[in-house]
């Protein structure tokens, strides 16, 4: 490995110009995608890795539990096929849960950069660029909380080579698409994934050719180190303990999730470690979290107040530590089901920043809706031919913080949009009747939380239709911080009555189902309005 070291002016444009490259990269798939999620909401995570597997830069669009886990999920495929077992045009691909984003409508494609060494001979991997998405359908239950096991939930596809020397291969290709209910938007969006990281890897190639670079190794090494470098040293700034938090999460069947946290802060090493050890068990329903889910949005959440200014990668990443009890409900094994993982892995930071407001006050917040609530509708056209819409999303108000109120129908943390409902409209038979900030949802504090919003639609069919619906904190509203009020519950309902189950439901032509997000909590005591 060489220790080559760039000097300031070189490194801010080659890092400068790798940030280009990845952004390019997010940019070509989210123009060439099929999936609404995708190309509307930005569902999606890119980054670029070196010859080690390492995540060097991400693009600056997509979600944390997608990225983070994307830096890990690249490693196990390279685990599996090393640069050795591969040829030019070979291209990997996997939903593995367990190894990646742990849902299998979350499909990972790694797609490797060759170039021949200036001192000649064959060309060899220098980097990959990696993608993972969320795709509108895998067979199986759908994007919903009812699949009983990971069997259930949809087409398994290991890591396997996707293409062979830049064709097709073929049984892969068979497997999959025999597997879906749109075959031709599976392999739109596939292709869209390996058009863009043949988009990266070209402009990598570019970048390599005007600075005379036969890899990216050295600078690799150099963003990587500072990057570790800068992020022990903001945690050795702060005070050694233990701080312990914890969260509830209900759910619409009356269940509670206890998500415990200990943060643990060692500023000698300049290492954090998370230990979730008493979070609740594993649930029957699809809401388990991955390891690599779990750890994802555990290290942005700590990023997100520690140092957020740092880049994201492999570096900045190793010193935050997290533990998690082994088939528990965000530490999950095979076959415990997590097609709606994101209810609770986006659900563990109102836990995890209540143990970082005993550190760092002023950069934490009081806890938001937490997850996205997410809808897929399908059912059959008049004609009997099937429609089934993407996952569309909406989300609550984001909790206060120290200097600014909570941000209304805005997720944390959670980077994806809503998708537009003349989208939604336009893919499905589905109209919507209301969509509005939902008034007096937000917490009260000396700075508010954020509203959320309240959604109405139904479907125009003459025939039965069913609905995937994930919603959470239905009767335990976000709690605010240092004095600050709570948000108000969330609701769920059909027709005005409570829908009390996780599973799919079917709907009846005029049906209309309801929608109000939970408002997020305020920071700090109401200013004293008495005269």
């Amino acid at each position: 490995m060489t220790t080559t070291r760039y000097d300031p002016i070189q490194l801010e444009i080659l890092w400068q110009s790798l940030i280009s490259v990845v952004n390019e990269q997010a940019r070509a798939l989210q123009r060439a995608a099929f999936s609404p999620i995708v190309r509307e909401a930005g569902d999606l995570a890119n980054a670029v890795f070196d010859q080690r597997g390492r995540m060097v830069a991400q693009a600056v669009t997509g979600t944390p539990g997608h990225i983070n886990s994307l830096a890990i999920g690249a490693a196990n495929m390279l685990e599996e096929f090393p640069p050795e077992s591969l040829d030019p045009g070979d291209v990997l691909v996997t939903n593995d849960p367990y190894l990646t984003a742990g849902q299998l409508l979350d499909v990972t494609v790694l797609v490797p950069v060759w170039r021949a060494p200036a001192t000649g001979g064959d060309p060899v991997p220098i980097a990959y660029f990696g993608s993972t998405i969320h795709h509108t359908d895998v067979g199986g239950y759908g994007i919903g909380a009812g699949g009983r096991d990971c069997f259930e939930e949809g087409l398994w596809i290991p890591i396997c080579k996707l293409m062979r020397g830049g064709e097709r291969n073929p049984d892969v290709w068979k497997f999959i698409l025999s597997n879906v209910r749109q075959p031709d938007h599976m392999a739109g969006d596939l292709h869209a994934q390996m058009a863009s990281g043949e988009v990266g890897a070209q402009r990598l190639g570019a970048l390599c050719d005007a600075h005379g670079l036969d890899d990216i190794e050295a600078l690799a090494d150099e963003i990587i180190d500072r990057s570790e470098a800068a992020t022990r040293a903001s945690i050795s700034e702060l005070a050694a303990g233990e701080y312990p938090a914890d969260a509830v999460l209900d759910l619409a069947d009356g269940s509670r999730i206890d998500i415990r946290c200990s943060l643990h802060v060692d500023p000698a090493a300049g290492e954090i470690t998370v230990d979730y050890d008493g979070s609740s068990e594993a649930s029957p329903w699809g809401i388990n979290v991955v390891r690599n889910y779990t750890h994802a949005y555990t290290t942005f959440t700590v990023r997100s107040v520690l140092n957020p200014e740092i880049p994201n990668n492999h570096g900045s990443l190793a010193p935050i530590k997290m533990t998690a009890p082994e088939g528990s409900i965000v530490n999950a094994v095979r076959p415990q089901p997590g097609t709606a993982r994101h209810v609770v892995g986006m659900f563990l930071p109102n836990a995890l920043l209540k143990a970082l407001a005993q550190v760092k006050p002023e950069e934490s917040m009081a806890e938001g809706a937490g997850a996205v609530w997410t809808m897929q509708v399908s059912g059959n056209h008049d004609d009997g031919t099937p429609f089934i819409t993407a996952m569309f999303t909406y989300a609550g108000g984001v909790g206060a913080r120290a200097t600014k109120p909570g941000l209304d129908a805005c997720s944390y943390p959670t980077g994806v949009s809503a998708v537009p409902i003349e989208v939604v409209e336009a893919s499905a038979p589905v109209r919507f009747v209301r969509k509005a900030l939902r008034p007096g949802s937000e917490g009260s504090g000396a700075q508010p939380g954020g509203r959320g919003q309240s959604i109405e639609f139904e479907v125009d069919t003459s025939r039965p239709w069913q609905l995937n619906a994930v919603t959470s904190r239905l009767s335990d509203p976000p709690q605010g911080i240092f004095g600050g009020g709570p948000g108000q519950a969330g609701s769920f309902r059909v027709n005005g009555e409570p829908v009390t189950t996780q599973s799919r439901i079917t709907l009846d032509p005029g049906d209309v189902v309801s929608l109000d997000l939970p408002g997020g909590g305020g920071y700090g005591p109401p200013a004293d309005t008495g005269g």
